[in-house]
């Protein structure tokens, strides 16, 4: 037994130490895969930010191919077609909240806002659209900020036609930037003459005469007000504000170390003012515990497999010692339940084959004793060559028609000629014929019986076997005053060479008795039951299909 408790103890130890090994790793997997979570999504704050600069990005750049559509005029605008055209530029970027249109003369000496260029470049007239009640509404203006404005693309206007190249055309980066000019709040616009206009003009300047000649250009002023931008924060889960601020714009009263901020500059126009995003960190506990929980799922799963694995070497080495003590009580077992017999064998044979002769009555109480012990050994080997069959069903019920108190009464008879000293009594309600085996119900009456004399006072062997019929049952109880059964053996008294020690189980048992009648039973179709007191007896009660 000290053998069988240290494998025990060692394989339980071996058990613990992976479990904790195991959960331990379970734990740091976790910290670490929760860490690593919460820096990706602080990675990923400062990344997507450029996805919510990107539609304002678009949207400027859809204006800007919007702008591009005064060339199809072809300087030919008016106010009223001008008017058309602002229409639709309200209508479609919100941040434009002015249009300044301006019709350019291009060899009118005689106008008072004439260009003192070679060139000469001068205004015809200055309209001003903005939106009102979602309509856009012009009015005639001249300003000084308008004039110069002019003058400004005038000038570069007029050096670009000096030194234009009518062999090779127009330089595509040359024209846009003397064409097109963004400035912090408002873009300005004139539009790109043809080629063959452009060479007009070319040839005009180096006639050194305007009069002869006579072209008009147009040219608009939009002015943007970034706080009309529309602002879509697409990722609400990572960014709790985004604010539109100037470039300047640096907070002081921010704790950075429990809020992540980041920026992104705008272009062209906007060029003064960027996206500013911020999210204190507990703001993103939700995002990372949303990103967390499958990964905490995957590395549970693993934890439970390596524990399921755990449990499986755990069960597979209990087995394994249960069946070494198992094989252990069977030998030891079978070796002492072999060895009386074998004994009084080797006894009676060695006075038999003795130089003394023997009386005729000496030679018959040897062969009697030979007779008996080797019906022992025979009835020994037929119930566990029986318990074999029956684990493996290699056996088949054969139903017969019985009387069930002549069968009762033939066993009872017959072990009060066994055991004289043996009181027993029965008791047969509503049952009077019962088709079964009857080989097989006799092997559970025989060791039920015997087990009730075995383990019994000498003083108190006595056994009541009551029959009744309950429902669709048939129901044998087997009610001794024996010696009982602990509450804690009872689990344990139907398993295979299982013995209770005590001073009864002194002259051998090999544990099968009550193993063979609970396969015996379950091979019927019935289910077999106990009920104990120790010091106060027992009673087995065998529960068997009934067919009338």
């Amino acid at each position: 037994m000290k053998g069988s408790k240290t494998v025990y103890r060692k394989n339980f130890s071996l058990i613990v130490a992976f479990l904790i090994l195991v959960t331990l790793t379970l734990i740091i997997g976790l910290i670490v895969a929760y860490k690593f979570t919460a820096q990706t999504v602080e990675n990923d704050f400062l990344a997507k930010k450029n996805n919510v600069a990107d539609q304002i990005i678009n949207s400027y750049t859809d204006f800007s191919n919007k702008i591009q559509d005064i060339n199809v005029y072809s300087g030919l605008l008016d106010s009223a077609l001008a008017a058309n055209y602002t229409d639709s530029v309200f209508h479609n970027f919100n941040f434009v909240s002015k249009i300044v249109f301006y019709q350019i003369v291009v060899g009118n000496q005689n106008s008072a806002l004439a260009d003192k260029k070679n060139l000469n470049i001068s205004l015809k007239s200055i309209y001003q659209y903005y939106p009102k009640d979602g309509k856009p509404r012009r009015q005639k203006n001249e300003d000084e900020i308008n004039q110069n404005d002019f003058r400004q693309m005038a000038d570069k206007f007029s050096d670009y036609i000096a030194g234009y190249d009518s062999l090779k055309g127009p330089r595509a980066d040359v024209s846009f930037e003397t064409f097109y000019d963004a400035r912090p709040g408002k873009i300005i616009f004139l539009n790109e003459p043809t080629p063959e206009v452009l060479k007009t003009y070319h040839d005009l300047l180096r006639a050194g005469h305007t009069k002869s000649f006579y072209k008009q250009q147009n040219m608009m002023v939009f002015y943007v007000d970034p706080h009309r931008l529309n602002i879509k924060n697409t990722h609400p889960e990572l960014y709790q504000s985004i604010l539109l601020r100037q470039i300047i714009y640096d907070p002081t009263d921010i704790d950075r170390a429990n809020t992540i901020t980041g920026e992104v500059a705008l272009i062209g126009a906007f060029a003064n003012y960027k996206l500013y995003f911020r999210s204190p960190r507990d703001f993103l506990i939700p995002e990372i515990d949303h990103r967390f929980m499958p990964v905490g799922g995957i590395i549970f799963l693993i934890y439970f497999f390596f524990v399921l694995i755990g449990w499986l070497i755990y069960r597979n080495l209990a087995v394994n010692l249960k069946l070494f003590k198992l094989q252990y009580d069977f030998i030891n077992n079978f070796t002492h339940e072999f060895k009386t017999p074998v004994s009084v064998i080797k006894i009676a044979g060695s006075n038999l084959k003795g130089d003394n002769e023997l009386t005729d009555r000496q030679r018959k109480h040897y062969g009697k004793i030979l007779d008996e012990e080797a019906d022992k050994l025979n009835e020994l080997m037929n119930k566990l060559l029986s318990f074999t069959q029956l684990e493996n069903k290699s056996i088949t019920i054969k139903k017969d028609k019985i009387k069930i108190e002549s069968f009762v009464k033939g066993y009872i008879d017959t072990f009060k000629i066994k055991y004289p000293d043996f009181k027993l009594n029965y008791n047969i309600s509503e049952a009077n014929i019962f088709y079964t085996d009857t080989v097989l119900l006799g092997s559970v009456f025989q060791n039920l019986i015997e087990n009730a004399y075995k383990y019994s006072h000498p003083e108190k062997r006595e056994l009541f076997i009551n029959i009744t019929l309950e429902k669709r049952n048939i129901i044998f109880s087997f009610i001794d005053k024996g010696i009982g059964i602990p509450k804690n053996e009872l689990n344990n008294i139907f398993r295979k060479f299982y013995r209770l020690e005590n001073q009864y189980n002194q002259n051998g048992s090999v544990g099968l008795g009550l193993a063979f009648c609970k396969e015996l039973v379950n091979f019927m179709g019935g289910d077999i039951t106990v009920r104990s007191k120790v010091d106060q007896g027992s009673e087995f009660i065998v529960t068997l299909p009934y067919e009338n």
